[in-house]
């Protein structure tokens, strides 16, 4: 284990981390015009993975995430399809964009709500409050 994960979830966590930045290359790439292939085959093949590895996951029920994966995976099929097959040209450059930035969207969205359930918000929000008012009242008011 670890970091009280298994080995199986410790690599999916890897391989999205590795998907959302290498996504962030790619989406600084669109905004700027430059292609990025390795970046692009790099970003494709991990979010790939990381919703197959997603759904491999041991879950009691279907949840929200695998419903997400599944969107994901169908989204990545366009995107894969306007880059490989489509080879960006005509109406295959739009669809590339928009369901590779939708990919990389889903990716972080499920990044952030699994951060959300994992980390208890009753932690967060009771902390230390007195520090917390202090912090944020001195600007205004001098002591």
């Amino acid at each position: 284990m670890i970091l009280r994960m298994t080995t199986f979830m410790f690599a999916h966590v890897v391989i999205s981390l590795a998907g959302i930045f290498s996504g962030f290359l790619v989406a600084y790439g669109l905004l700027t015009a430059t292609r990025r292939d390795g970046w692009t085959a790099f970003f494709l093949a991990t979010t790939v993975a990381t919703s197959v590895t997603g759904f491999l996951l041991p879950a009691d029920r279907f949840l929200p995430s695998h419903g997400v994966g599944i969107v994901s995976l169908l989204v990545l099929a366009a995107a894969i399809y306007a880059f490989y097959g489509g080879r960006l040209a005509g109406p295959w450059r739009g669809i590339y964009v928009v369901t590779a930035m939708t990919a990389l969207y889903l990716n972080v969205f499920v990044m952030v709500a699994q951060l959300f359930s994992r980390v208890q918000l009753r932690r967060l929000l009771s902390a230390d409050l007195r520090w917390t008012e202090i912090t944020f009242s001195r600007p205004f008011f001098s002591y």
